[in-house]
């Protein structure tokens, strides 16, 4: 290791830090800037999208010059991260940031877990019983009741969860993170292009919202996905799993301080029983591999 460079751990460690921060970070954005009125969220879609290609066409210029395997992402990845972004937005027009960010990462986690199990990957009893606790947390989240969040918001950032599942789990054997990244952003240009033609009656703009919009893109979305490929190199798969339990709380606390939102006893509950289900999952998939190695 040379002076000054970080060593593998410590690289993994700051890394996954701020991937978990700008993944919260991009629920909190999203949700200031649409329950304002700052934008409308296919324009916060699209300028997401767009500053995302940008600022990662940048940095891969300005690193062209390093050595490295070629990489260039994929349509079907790309077609996940726009499928993503967009449901993602309109959700959050119904949602608040903890209630959007707890469906979400619950669904990625358990989008994982039953294409693994559809891969041969067979679950024993703590593993169903986690999935259990966990979908019903999540299904006592949108129970009948004062507290009870949209359901077409649930239903649109479930849809944003297993989008990012397949596309985490694409993006898992990468082997150039920032060309593939950059690639599957700059490949989502065209949906963009249709996306805006579709909603132009609808379209809402203010600086403040478009600025929010590229905060998202260039820094919250393209380099916080970058660093996050760049960090599952240095996680196991149990790693990567548990640490991202942390986002949705992160993401309810910056709702509180950001959008002056307010936790409810039914989200603190549902956040328990979704986040500690997948937790058991996790910990059973580790343990059974670890007994078969």
């Amino acid at each position: 290791m040379t002076l000054g460079q970080p060593s593998r751990p410590a690289k993994t460690l700051l890394c996954t830090t701020f991937s978990l921060i700008a993944f919260a970070a991009n629920s909190v954005l999203c949700r200031l800037a649409l329950k304002g009125g700052e934008i409308d969220p296919s324009s916060f879609t699209a300028v997401r999208l767009v500053a995302g290609a940008v600022v990662l066409a940048v940095i891969l210029q300005v690193t062209a010059g390093k050595k490295g395997k070629k990489s260039r992402g994929g349509w079907w990845a790309a077609l996940m991260l726009f499928l993503y972004a967009v449901t993602f937005s309109f959700a959050y027009t119904s949602l608040d940031t903890g209630t959007g960010a707890l469906v979400l990462f619950g669904t990625v986690q358990l989008t994982i877990v039953l294409i693994g199990y559809f891969r041969g990957v067979k679950l024993r009893v703590l593993e169903w019983s986690g999935m259990i606790i966990a979908f019903g947390g999540l299904a006592y989240l949108v129970l009948p009741g004062v507290k009870a969040p949209s359901m077409i918001g649930f239903m649109l950032m479930a849809a944003a969860g297993a989008a990012w599942g397949i596309y985490t789990l694409s993006g898992r054997e990468s082997i150039n993170p920032l060309a593939d990244t950059a690639f599957n952003f700059i490949r989502t240009i065209p949906l963009v292009i249709v996306l805006v033609i579709v909603a132009l009656q609808d379209i809402q703009l203010s600086a403040q919202g478009i600025l929010l919009a590229a905060i998202s893109g260039g820094v919250a979305s393209g380099i916080g996905y970058t660093l996050w490929y760049t960090a599952l190199g240095g996680l196991s798969a149990t790693e990567s799993a548990v640490v991202q339990l942390a986002v949705p709380v992160i993401a309810a606390m910056g709702g509180v301080i950001f959008v002056s939102e307010s936790l409810s006893q039914r989200l603190v509950i549902s956040t328990v029983l979704t986040l500690s289900g997948i937790l058991m999952v996790t910990l059973g998939q580790h343990d059974h591999v670890r007994l078969r190695r």
